[in-house]
């Protein structure tokens, strides 16, 4: 009877003659139990020398092609001997192959790029998930594909399908039918395997390896998931699921065997290919010719350079949950909603143009964003920078209201429903989609420009230039006005104060009654009374954030700060003219705060 000791870092057989100093591999000593004519060492000697022997002859050859030429003509049939990689392990140390067991550790494969072999790109739409794949893998080999309900595992990896070919018609005695000194042909139906994405990026990694030398980094091949959560990812991955398990040098740790169909045609793909690598690689299997099945087709094992990235939409997660023993086996970067760049690093100006009215795209991002946050507790139906596409830096109002304004009544609100004052027509009736639209004589839909306008002014977006060009005093008049405006406000009876004044007294007074609320609450009850005033009230962190993004030399002196009970800090805005202060009191008037503004 035999069996195997493992050998750990600084272990030597018991002859003394086979030293293992690699910490991260095991070797195994054949050694017998049995008092018959073959002893211990006996045994190891003439097994170990009869494959020494033969891998001296055949270097090339693996440890299944040494049990099947040396049997019946060496001692080792009449032993249950084991693994036969573990002798062939122990001849090529012998042999001085140390690049299989890693002697030295200076040839160990290593994933040496550090990008992420697996990860998933997540994030609001618009955010450009996308957008950074497409310039990360800028120049590289990539293969596309997307994931939808009816995905699955066949249109991922590969199928038989019916294809047409054209063949030489014959009549009935099998002769070509030639006419015009031509052969007849006709298209007939056929079926072949056909690769889809998966196998088509597996192939082409392991052909970039079999183009790389020893020592040398294989191209890198890229498969792009978009939408991955869109699809049923148990049903598409099926058994490949075992494969996104990856070692430290990037190949999969569990290869998975392959059926005929997918064995025959992974066979004539790598047809002549053969792996200067290959040592290196079954090392990291106990000696296992990896390498051999791979290029026969009989496994399937994820190659070090073939990188899988994904995106998914964050809006979309209800569709196909991800389920955590799928999500452990990727790396997760989220796409935070920030203001947008272009490829130089300047900041893009988009504007909404409405008729002659320009707004601010990244102020209607934030207010837009701070009222789907407040209505839905989530972040995952918020709008990122590049949700929707600009033109020469506009956006025209056909294009806002076809697809934002689309989709904020149909996918965000519809189902909390429309009572904020953001909806709210001129009328006192909610401001429905259909408004948005009018029918001219030919049934062509025209957009109204008066509904979008209401919109973003019930939502207090900034218009363009208001910020960095204007600067009104507390009394709301401009330098260059041709008339000025000096009206004065009391607050609940008392006081007499400037427009700018007014508005800071009435939300301190507002505090004053509420001292148990964040600074983050006071924003929101505030905002949502939708006062068409661009940046009327907020915390210490976003006036920071957009006092860093700023280029406004007078920024500062815009707002004022405002101390809570807390201690927390709100920044209120002091830019009121008379339209504005005629909005903001009519808002706050409406409200059962028990706060009152009157003009003297």
């Amino acid at each position: 009877m035999l069996k195997y000791i493992s050998l750990h870092k600084n272990d030597t057989s018991s002859n003394g003659q086979i030293r293992i100093i690699d910490e991260d591999r095991l070797c195994y000593l054949v050694e017998s139990t049995s008092k018959g004519a073959y002893g211990l060492r006996t045994i190891s000697k003439s097994l170990l020398k009869e494959y020494i022997d033969y891998f001296e002859k055949h270097p090339n050859a693996s440890a299944n092609d040494a049990r099947n030429d040396l049997s019946g003509l060496t001692q080792i049939d009449k032993f249950e001997y084991g693994y036969t990689s573990t002798l062939t392990l122990m001849a090529k140390m012998a042999l001085g192959k140390e690049k299989i067991i890693n002697i030295s550790g200076n040839n160990k494969l290593q994933h040496k790029n550090k990008k992420s072999l697996q990860i998933i790109f997540y994030g609001a739409p618009g955010t450009g998930k996308s957008y950074i794949i497409n310039e990360t893998t800028k120049n590289e080999s990539v293969i596309r594909t997307t994931f939808h309900p009816d995905s699955d595992y066949s249109t991922f990896v590969g199928a038989y399908k019916p294809t047409t070919i054209q063949v030489t018609m014959r009549d009935v005695s099998g002769h070509k039918i030639i006419e015009g000194g031509k052969e007849v042909k006709e298209d007939r139906i056929v079926y072949e395997f056909v690769n889809q994405a998966f196998l088509q990026a597996y192939i082409q990694a392991w052909k970039y390896y079999a183009e790389t030398a020893v020592d040398t980094e294989p191209r890198k091949q890229y498969l792009i998931i978009e939408e991955i959560n869109r699809g049923n990812c148990a049903q598409i991955f099926g058994d490949l699921f075992q494969l996104l398990d990856r070692n430290d040098t990037g190949f999969s740790d569990y290869p998975i065997y392959t059926d005929n169909d997918m064995r025959k045609q992974l066979l004539k793909a790598f047809e002549g290919l053969s792996i200067s690598q290959y040592e290196s690689i079954n090392s990291l299997y106990n000696g296992r010719n990896v390498i051999e099945q791979v290029l026969k087709g009989e496994i399937l094992l994820l190659p070090s350079n073939l990188y899988i990235w994904a995106t998914m939409n964050t809006s979309d997660q209800s569709l196909f949950p991800v389920d955590s023993a799928f999500k452990r086996r990727w790396e997760w970067q989220y796409m935070p909603i920030g203001k947008g760049y272009d490829d130089s690093g300047n900041e893009l100006n988009w504007k909404i143009c409405i008729g002659t009215n320009e707004y601010d795209w990244w102020s209607f991002i934030e207010k837009i964003n701070l009222q789907i946050g407040s209505t839905t507790n989530s972040e995952d139906k918020e709008l990122g920078f590049f949700f929707c596409k600009a033109q020469n830096n506009r956006i025209s109002a056909e294009t806002f209201v076809g697809k934002v304004i689309f989709y904020l009544w149909n996918d965000v609100f519809k189902d909390y429903g429309f009572d904020s004052t953001i909806f709210k027509d001129t009328d006192g009736s909610t401001l429905s989609f259909d408004k948005f639209y009018r029918a001219d004589r030919n049934g062509k839909a025209i957009v109204q420009n008066e509904k979008i306008d209401l919109f973003l002014n019930n939502l207090g977006v900034e218009m363009s230039g208001d910020s960095e060009n204007l600067f009104l005093d507390e009394n709301g008049n401009t330098e260059n006005s041709p008339t000025k405006d000096f009206s004065r406000y009391s607050l609940n009876g008392n006081g007499s104060y400037s427009k700018g004044g007014i508005v800071y007294e009435a939300i301190k007074l507002y505090a004053e009654k509420n001292p148990e609320m964040s600074a983050q609450k006071i924003v929101e009850a505030w905002l949502s009374l939708s006062i068409n005033i661009s940046n009327l009230i907020e915390t210490d962190e976003m006036w920071n954030r957009r006092k860093e993004l700023t280029k406004d030399a007078i920024f500062e002196s815009k707002s004022k700060a405002l101390t809570l009970h807390n201690g927390e800090i709100i920044h209120i805005s002091n830019q009121f003219n008379v339209n504005r202060i005629e909005n903001f009191i009519n808002c706050v008037n409406a409200q059962n705060w028990n706060i009152r503004i009157e003009k003297l």
